[in-house]
């Protein structure tokens, strides 16, 4: 019986790829990978002639019982475009059939977005939360947002180029003008890491037109966040939310606890500015 590895690969400078990694994929008999027109560059350059197969979002069901067949007869490495596979990624339903089957499965360690750019944030590393990609819609994001604003961890998120502009202000209007990392293109040609407030880095990343891929670190809520709002913030605050379509009772539920003031204080404001 085979081994199921899990094959960290560069997110975007070749020279991180592991020398275990390389011979990983030398010597599996099948390379299981989330795009495999990626993958080859990557094969190409390190001289890898392993036979690879597609395993993604939309067709990782009916691939299972191929990759598990495999299995039976050999090693197989997953990979996914960039970074530690089964992180925002289907190699999480490949693993659990895998554990399932009676296969071991063991990782590669290597590169990480998410670890990457906390680790160079500047800010606390000791407990931190990671939450993938924020949802597309703004009412989705406030919800997400409005579910971790009381948490204490440093709060890590993906973000696309065409949604960052409107991600922060939602930031800012949920969590506050809190510390942020925004790493941009990391370990590529134009990599970039952007350190202030949320507030600075609207500025920043609003004003141009954004490229490549985002990594958000965000500070967890402190001791400070406790103070009350001004009514400006509020107000704001409020104006944002009834964009997303919230009723005032939900409106004033969250931000009451968000910004110290009495939820009928909140209901109120919220009536005023319909």
């Amino acid at each position: 019986m085979g081994t199921l590895y899990l094959v960290a690969t560069p997110i975007g400078n070749l020279e991180d790829m592991s020398p275990r990694g390389v011979r990983i994929l030398r010597e599996a008999v099948l390379i299981a990978a989330e795009d495999t027109r990626h993958t080859k560059i990557l094969l190409g350059h390190f001289d890898i002639k392993t036979p690879l197969t597609s395993y993604y979002e939309h067709n990782k069901l009916t691939k299972l019982d191929y990759i598990l067949e495999k299995l039976s007869a050999g090693d197989v490495a997953l990979v996914s475009d960039a970074g530690t596979p089964a992180i925002n990624d289907p190699g999480y339903e490949l693993v659990q059939a895998a554990l399932a089957s009676g296969f071991d499965v063991r990782p590669v360690p290597g590169p990480s977005a998410p670890i990457s750019a906390l680790t160079v944030s500047g800010l606390p590393t000791d407990a931190f939360l990671y939450l993938g990609y924020l949802p597309h819609k703004s009412s989705e994001r406030h919800n997400r947002l409005n579910e971790v604003s009381e948490q204490p961890f440093t709060l890590i998120f993906f973000e696309t180029p065409h949604r960052i502009a409107d991600s922060l202000e939602d930031i800012r209007s949920t969590l506050g003008n809190r510390r942020i990392c925004v790493a941009r293109e990391m370990t590529k040609l134009y990599e970039e890491y952007w350190r202030g407030d949320v507030s600075g880095a609207i500025e920043h990343f609003g004003s141009k037109e954004a490229r490549g891929e985002f990594t958000l670190v965000i500070e967890g809520k402190t001791k400070e966040e406790s103070a009350v709002w001004t009514e400006e913030e509020l107000v704001q605050a409020i104006k944002k939310e009834l964009e997303g379509g919230k009723s005032a009772k939900e409106i004033s539920t969250a931000l009451a606890e968000q910004s110290g003031w009495n939820k009928k204080e909140v209901y109120a404001l919220v009536n005023r500015h319909k």
